[in-house]
């Protein structure tokens, strides 16, 4: 259509300066709808509009500020990645040779101690350091220096603004203290600055390429598809789909790969990859492309491309389903960096002044160390890592979040809302009777379960398991009405399965009837009704003791209230219980909790719930091997898992003292080594080995103590045998 979207490697991306310029190309060229950045995979994600020429325009701005990607059609990522750190190899190789042979060249004045040097000999050797020291300026510090000019092109002060203007010091004074005195200058503090603060770059790089959190969560993405056997049907792991294969479809079921359709009527929300919800229609034949949403009837299609679930879990997580999230932590720890290189710049130049009425020196090592040490990238580190590591764990054990704000909104829910039907039931079992004047056909049954199997409701799919016996037959229509029923034409022969209303029931039920109940309607005449004995999870019971001392509970369901007495027993008298809701009513009751300032976590799943879902503080869909879940969620959640839910939510709160707790060890770190820089005492070299050294703490604390946590809690910490990788 109008829009289009691309994601671009940029190797330069380094730092939250980075990320916050990238992620407001907006307001450099109004053709950038939205971007978001990968820090981790250095990944920018663009959606603009696709006019004449745009594609060119976008990648023009990139590198007109300084992050041109790199793209090379012919390389899978890896070898692209490969390729950037031989960049990085080569200005650490030259920057340690030089650093290497100045300290030999310094070796005589390091061994003379109160004797001379000949001069000829001395400052022949100082040639030789400035002649070795001009590749390290002019090579190995490249991308400091290309990223603070490109800051200052934007009228931006980035972390890497004191650190160039720190080797660039460093390297005017010992050049002119070769050129016009006898001394031999910091030739060899400027070249092992230079070579540690590469080091420090990679260490960084290779932890953060070890804690891949992107690839953790999408390669365990819980969906599966249902596949075409010579028995009949069965469902699979999407990462055992292949090309060739052939699936089915449902009502409101993704589409997992490119496929070409078969059979059915296809009506395709492409709501995911564009945002517009409008379907549209596909004829026998056509090609269908992996993020479309079938909405209508069943869909028979053959597979043509791999799946790509990191494609799938990107749809999940586009701009067009963005909650108006915003991260406290992280609006916090912007805004201290933002400052930081401002208030450091002030503190190095104020130390020179000071120092320089004493001793040039000491004014150039103050002025230099500071610039060095101090550093926001600790503080910028503390979230990411401590909320990605906490995504991954949360992962390993079958819970699957959206981002990582999610994490922080889960800490600080109060109230809590359960969907019934799917959500404290199982899917999976539950006892089926018919109850009518009398029996039905052969015919009617064919029907009933042709119309049954095209929804991924709970109660649909225990229909069709109940009529499973009976041979179906295809739909000449078929829709699908949130929280009402469904309905389709077979023939000439109208069907409805749903409420009363849908159906056009007036029948009262019997006082006495507990379970939920699906009318049914042939040609308008009504045929009678299924009652559904649903099956309360196990577990439930436990879950709720545990959360009931912290959270508000309420239930909400679309069924009648003939289970009310069943569903107090388990949950307890002081949960409010309300039915008979729609999708809007659960909207509503949402809307309601929030206006009295209540931050809420719904669970459902993700059928008639997804406006709750999506208005909720966290919205969690309750999966059981289905290709159902909804975008409106923030949240996928293993049934099996189900009964953890107190653990992930008291993780989610351990996890946030965490970071809070590495904010303390990033601003103490930065005090006291600014404590020493404004004294003069602290070399250069010195401040370079601790820069890194800062971020590198805070990495392994954060990581450590959530590695710790999750072990104490009874996680796992690696994915289970058999799960896609």
């Amino acid at each position: 259509g109008k829009t289009a979207s691309v994601t671009f490697f940029i190797p330069v991306i380094h730092c939250s300066s980075c990320v916050w310029l990238l992620e407001n190309l907006n307001r450099l060229n109004p053709l950038i709808i939205s971007s978001r950045v990968n820090y981790l995979k250095k990944e920018v994600y663009i959606t603009f509009e696709e006019t004449a020429g745009s594609l060119r325009q976008v990648v023009e701005l990139l590198a007109s500020i300084g992050y041109e990607p790199q793209i090379n059609l012919n390389s899978m990522q890896e070898e692209t990645e490969k390729e950037n750190n031989r960049d990085l190899y080569i200005k650490i190789g030259v920057a340690g040779f030089s650093f290497a042979n100045i300290m030999l060249f310094k070796f005589p004045e390091y061994l003379a101690g109160n004797q001379t040097i000949d001069p000829t000999i001395g400052g022949f050797f100082n040639y030789l350091s400035l002649l070795l020291a001009l590749p390290v300026l002019l090579y190995s510090s490249q991308s400091y220096f290309q990223s603070a000019l490109a800051a200052f092109k934007q009228r931006m002060v980035n972390m890497d603004v004191p650190i160039s203007l720190g080797i660039i010091t460093l390297f005017l004074r010992s050049a002119y203290e070769i050129v016009f005195t006898t001394s031999s200058g910091y030739m060899d503090s400027f070249a092992g600055l230079v070579f540690l603060l590469l080091i420090g770059k990679l260490f960084e790089k290779k932890t953060y390429h070890s804690l891949s959190f992107e690839r953790d969560y999408k390669s365990y993405f819980p969906v599966a598809v249902t596949k075409k056997v010579a028995d009949g049907e069965t469902t699979i792991p999407l990462e055992r789909l292949k090309p060739g294969d052939r699936i089915y479809i449902r009502n409101q079921e993704l589409i997992p790969a490119d496929s070409i359709l078969i059979r059915g009527q296809a009506y395709i929300d492409y709501s995911f990859v564009t945002g517009e919800s409008s379907p549209v229609a596909k004829q026998c034949g056509d090609m269908i492309y992996a993020g479309g949403k079938q909405v209508g009837g069943e869909l028979e299609m053959d597979v043509v491309h791999d799946v790509n679930q990191s494609y799938l879990t990107e749809l999940w997580n586009d701009e067009a389903f963005h909650k108006q999230q915003h991260s406290r932590l992280t609006t916090a720890a912007n805004k201290i960096s933002r400052y930081f290189t401002a208030i450091v710049l002030a503190i190095a130049f104020g130390s020179a002044l000071y120092w320089a009425q004493a001793s040039w020196t000491l004014a150039l090592n103050a002025f230099t160390a500071v610039l060095i040490v101090a550093c926001p990238c600790a503080l910028a580190l503390s979230t990411p890592f401590t909320l990605g590591n906490t995504l991954r764990v949360f992962g390993w054990n079958k819970f699957y979040l959206k981002n990582t704000a999610v994490i922080e909104a889960m800490s600080g829910v109060d109230e809590i809302v359960f969907d019934k039907t799917g959500t404290i039931t199982k899917t999976t079992e539950a006892r089926v009777e018919f109850n009518g004047n009398a029996p039905l056909t052969p015919e009617e049954k064919q029907m009933l379960l042709s119309l049954a199997r095209q929804s991924t409701h709970p109660l649909s799919r225990h229909l069709a398991a109940y009529l499973n016996g009976t041979k179906s037959t295809a739909l000449d229509s078929f829709a699908e009405e949130a929280g009402q029923g469904i309905k389709g034409q077979i023939g000439s022969h109208q069907i409805r399965l749903g409420n009363a209303a849908f159906t056009h029931s007036d029948q009262n039920m019997p006082d006495s009837l507990r379970s939920s109940v699906v009318h049914i309607s042939i040609d308008g005449e009504y045929r009678g009704y299924f009652t559904v004995k649903h099956s309360f999870r196990s577990g439930l019971q436990e879950l709720i003791q545990k959360l009931r001392p912290r959270f508000n509970l309420n239930l909400l369901s679309g069924d009648n209230d003939s289970e009310a007495d069943d569903v107090r027993q388990v949950l307890g008298s002081d949960v409010p219980l309300h039915f008979n809701q729609s999708p809007f009513d659960k909207l509503d009751f949402v809307k309601a909790l929030q206006k009295k300032g209540k931050r809420v976590l719904m669970l459902g799943d993700g059928l008639n719930d997804a406006g709750a879902l999506k208005i909720s503080d966290v919205g969690i869909t309750l999966t059981e091997n289905i290709n159902g879940f909804s975008p409106a969620s923030d949240a996928i959640l293993d049934a099996k898992e189900f009964v953890r839910l107190p653990d992930f939510l008291r993780f989610s709160r351990l996890s946030m003292r965490i970071i809070m707790a590495s904010f303390i060890i990033s601003f103490l770190y930065n005090l006291t080594g600014l404590y020493f820089a404004v004294q003069g005492t602290l070399s250069p070299l010195i401040a370079a080995v601790l820069m890194p050294a800062s971020s590198i703490s805070v990495v392994v604390f954060t990581t450590g103590s959530v590695a710790i946590l999750a072990k104490k809690m009874g996680f796992r910490l690696a994915a289970e045998k058999g799960d896609a990788e």
